[in-house]
């Protein structure tokens, strides 16, 4: 979006100026160009309260001055129009002022490949940050119930908690019993909800080999959200 100067001559627009200039030498970069020129002939002198504008006005004047022995002349912006005590050469005032059909001044231009491509990272940044607040963990109560009671429980244990991955944190424990001397184990874990599938736990790790020598089944008994 462009941006244009067109009351320069009001604190606000003595304001806007000022936070535009910050880090800047010049308007269009480190070198003085003729929109430094045009937006130069709107202003006046600036007070202390904006330190930016200042150094940059007292800069512009210093190159100006030799050629122009008031300001810079001609030279029109919206419907502003700067008035000085000399009348620079037509070559002079066609370089410095650019054309009078102008009424606003474009401090920006067209958005180049590396424009787009800063804004696409920046974009894609918030958007991965936004996800990793947005990932929560949740509590789960698991059964684990074993083939018979014969099954050793403690090894049936130590092979549940052998499952390690990201993102997984078994937590306390106990043996409930089922009936006709067979228990089950009853065991707490806490999640992190886009790195750990419950399913998958279940189905790929803790009901196949070697682990389906102890465990004949698993269930969720309580899936709650941190």
């Amino acid at each position: 979006m462009a941006i244009s100067f067109t009351d320069l001559h009001t604190e606000t627009g003595l304001r806007t100026l000022e936070e535009f200039l910050s880090g800047k030498t010049y308007i269009s970069g480190d070198q003085i160009s003729k929109d430094d020129v045009k937006v130069f002939a709107a202003v006046t002198k600036p007070g202390d309260g904006f330190p930016n504008v200042s150094r940059w006005y007292a800069s512009v004047s210093g190159v100006l001055s030799p050629r122009f022995p008031g300001e810079a002349l001609g030279v029109k912006i919206g419907s502003q129009a700067a008035v000085s005590a000399a009348a620079p050469s037509t070559e002079v005032s066609k370089e410095s002022a650019g054309s009078d059909d102008d009424d606003d001044l474009d401090l920006f231009g067209d958005e180049t490949e590396e424009d787009k491509k800063a804004a696409e990272e920046r974009e894609a940044a918030v958007k991965a940050s936004s996800k990793k607040k947005e990932s929560g963990k949740s509590s789960v109560l698991l059964d684990v119930k074993p083939w018979d009671d014969e099954t050793d429980m403690k090894k049936l244990e130590e092979a549940v908690r052998s499952v390690e991955m990201p993102g997984l944190l078994w937590g306390a424990s106990k043996l409930v019993p089922v009936g006709y001397g067979i228990k089950k184990l009853q065991i707490m874990m806490t999640i992190v909800d886009d790195l750990v599938s419950v399913d998958s736990l279940i189905e790929e790790y803790l009901t196949e080999e070697p682990r389906n020598e102890y465990i004949q089944s698993c269930d969720i008994v309580a899936f709650n959200k941190i």
